[in-house]
């Protein structure tokens, strides 16, 4: 197991964020390998723990929103319906739990051509717009890539960067997990550090 390893401190319980923004690859389901795509339900595993997460991050009053690139659909690989469908079976999943996800943003276009693909801050803007109390300075990040920790700082989040399976990771890696606030194996690791005040 790797451990949690802090990069910054003197976080007390009553710094616990109102939001924590979870990216989707690679932090809830299993990531495809660099350059593929899950394109369906057939292809949608989640990752051991993440309901149990999900629900303690719920039980401890945080919003929980969704924010991810899916630069696959742009590439005609699938389509918004498909996303939605796998994101309705999540959350039915994690209800089996006792948990829920509060929102789902993601961006659907290729590279440089929106507001909206991370680091870019096109998915936070839609989230305040349907939930304006939230704050970045009470939000945090978690993702598994270099745009997800630079999304978060950017607006001034904390961040948590999910060292995940290192044959999966993007390039930026290394450097990802220097900016980040934290680095952890997995989302349950990220979830125990967030509300026992280590961010």
């Amino acid at each position: 197991m790797i451990p949690i390893v802090p990069l910054a401190s003197n976080a007390t319980s009553e710094s616990r964020p109102n939001t924590v923004f979870l990216d989707r690859d690679g932090v809830i389901n299993r990531k495809m390998p660099e350059g593929q795509y899950v394109r369906s339900l057939h292809e949608f595993h989640l990752l051991p723990g993440v309901p149990q997460a999900i629900a303690r991050l719920n039980r401890a009053g945080s919003r929980v929103i969704v924010v991810s690139n899916q630069r696959g659909i742009s590439l005609g690989l699938y389509t918004v319906d498909d996303v939605n469908t796998m994101h309705a079976e999540l959350q039915s999943e994690l209800a089996h739990h006792g948990a829920s996800v509060d929102a789902f943003y993601f961006c659907p276009h290729g590279k440089d051509v929106c507001n909206c693909r991370k680091p870019l801050p096109g998915l936070y803007e839609q989230a305040v717009a349907a939930f304006p109390e939230i704050a970045p300075a009470a939000s945090v990040m978690v993702g598994d890539s270099l745009s997800d920790i630079e999304f978060g700082r950017r607006l001034g989040m904390r961040t948590v960067f999910i060292t995940a399976d290192p044959t999966h990771r993007k390039p930026g890696a290394e450097k990802a997990m220097e900016l980040a606030s934290l680095h952890v194996a997995d989302l349950p690791q990220a979830v125990e550090a967030i509300l026992s005040g280590q961010l």
